[in-house]
């Protein structure tokens, strides 16, 4: 007997900022933790923010000594900001202490020069392996190249060099890691999500439209939720080409999809989805970059805050 796919759906003007604070239309990222807390490490004027599942704002941190915040990840009550700007990654405590850094902060490696991650080049994301608590890092804009740590943060191996061969990327963007010890890899400008084991060899290839994001819900039998970038603005009002969320099943095969045909401000479109993340009841978070693909087109913003943090409620099985 066949198992119906889950459905979703938007939950409108989802996230309740306050005035005086904004995203400036790129929240970003996003990452839950235990407790279904929503973490937004984003470009406006308040780089953190933190949301209960309803949407109302329960912290910020005005702190902004980033360079161009991201990515975040959340693991066993600490927090890891990507700071692509300045070519770096902190690991701090919920209440802000800095544990460590990855990568020198604005002393990048030469662009697409490899390296063992004690230098980076624009890195994107990290992903946590969910036993071990190794750490995987995709690097990023400016290198072609997966970077392996201890807990600790000690490099381990790193793989990848710019190409479109297996095991080759261009602009590796967004990392998870499974309860198996797979390591998967949005390869983004590729066209494709790569899909290694925890040493860097191959195992697979989905494809994809500019697979920006991946988020991952579930253990042993996980969905992923690949966020597609819209089409170079040479394909505006091509239908269909990305703007939306794929899930796929442990296989990598498509179960079902969200998000419009065209991107959109609309609460059921899409625009950029850049980062993705899963709560305990299978709601999904999704973090935009509006500005960046508004800007690309030469039209004017819309009025007001720009709706770049969205939550798609899961209805059913």
């Amino acid at each position: 007997m066949s198992i119906a796919p889950p459905k979703y759906e938007p939950v409108p003007l989802w996230g309740n900022i306050p005035h005086g604070i904004t995203f400036r239309g790129s929240a970003t990222s996003v990452a839950v933790d235990s407790n279904d807390r929503v973490y937004v490490f984003n470009r406006g004027n308040y780089p953190l923010l933190v949301f209960d599942p309803e949407g109302n704002l329960l912290d910020y941190s005005q702190v902004n000594s980033y360079g161009r915040p991201h990515s975040i990840t959340i693991d066993e009550g600490d927090m890891f900001l990507i700071d692509d700007g300045a070519h770096f990654i902190e690991k701090r405590t919920m209440d802000g202490k800095l544990l460590f850094t990855l990568g020198e902060r604005d002393n990048p490696i030469p662009r697409h020069s490899g390296g063992d991650g004690s230098q980076c080049n624009r890195p994107t994301a990290l992903a946590v392996h969910p036993h071990t608590h190794e750490l995987f890092v995709s690097d990023g804009y400016g290198n072609s190249r997966v970077h392996r740590f201890s807990p600790e943060g000690t490099h381990i191996l790193s793989w990848g060099e710019p190409g479109s061969g297996l095991g080759q990327f261009s602009l590796p963007h967004s990392i998870v890691v499974t309860d198996d010890g797979r390591v998967i890899v949005c390869d983004r400008e590729n066209f494709r999500v790569q899909v290694f084991s925890v040493d860097g060899e191959f195992v697979e290839l989905w494809h994809q439209h500019r697979p920006a994001a991946i988020g991952m819900s579930g253990a042993a039998t996980p969905l992923f939720f690949v966020g597609e970038h819209s089409p170079h603005k040479i394909q505006k009002g091509v239908p269909h080409l990305g703007c939306c969320i794929r899930v796929l099943d442990h296989a990598g095969s498509e179960i079902t999809s969200f998000g419009g045909a065209l991107p959109g401000h609309a609460p059921d479109e899409l625009m950029d989805p850049h980062c993705i993340a899963v709560d305990s009841r299978g709601d999904v978070y999704i973090a935009e970059v509006c500005n960046s693909w508004i800007a690309s087109l030469g039209e004017p913003p819309p009025l007001g805050e720009w709706p770049s943090l969205r939550k798609w409620r899961r209805v059913s099985d």
